[in-house]
């Protein structure tokens, strides 16, 4: 669901935001606008209020792991995770952790890809979110609540700052709610 149909329509924040995202055209390769997250980290208000909005969402559900999804949900996830009284848990592409780690495998419309996670960083029965900067099909949110769900956790939710509004890949997500701030921008206006 998009936070403006949660209690936030005509929240002036979620405008900010959404003008704090530049768009990139034809990257990384021709027809993709790319919704770049860097220049929302740039403007310390737009940045404090997309935590802060996650943070008052997720404050009093009982979540003890903020999961991240490499790479730009670690530009939000620790925030959050401080703020609610988590822990923050990287999950990386493979072959970027030290040590042991558990791996799931899913397939991007090019090929395919897998989240790797330590062994042992989320117990059994603790309650996860998941965050990560904008979804499209759903697919990498997918598999990190597989790979969290396969370790004993309870996916409570997943959370992003983008999605398209025609995103199906609810369906995909293990019927495990979707939060979403703002829609994709459709224009650059630069910084």
């Amino acid at each position: 669901m998009f936070a403006a149909e949660n209690g936030l329509k005509g929240d002036p924040r979620l405008q900010a935001i959404s003008e704090a995202i530049r768009v990139v055209p034809h990257f990384p390769k021709q027809g993709i606008m790319f919704q770049d997250i860097t220049t929302l980290l740039l403007d310390h208000k737009a940045f404090k209020d997309t935590v802060d909005i996650f943070v008052d969402r997720y404050r009093d559900m009982g979540i003890s792991v903020v999961a991240g999804v490499e790479a730009r949900g670690f530009m939000f996830g620790p925030s959050i995770a401080l703020a609610i009284g988590a822990k923050f848990v990287p999950l990386r592409k493979p072959r970027k952790l030290p040590g042991e780690v558990i791996s799931e495998a899913y397939v991007l419309e090019y090929g395919t890809d897998c989240l790797e996670m330590h062994v042992g960083a989320v117990q059994p029965g603790e309650r996860a979110l998941v965050i990560d900067d904008l979804v499209a099909t759903g697919g990498t949110l997918s598999a990190a609540i597989r790979l969290l769900e396969r370790v004993g956790a309870e996916v409570v939710e997943c959370a992003c700052v983008i999605g398209l509004p025609e995103v199906k890949g609810q369906r995909r997500l293990n019927g495990k709610p979707l939060y979403i701030l703002v829609e994709p921008r459709k224009i650059d206006n630069g910084y």
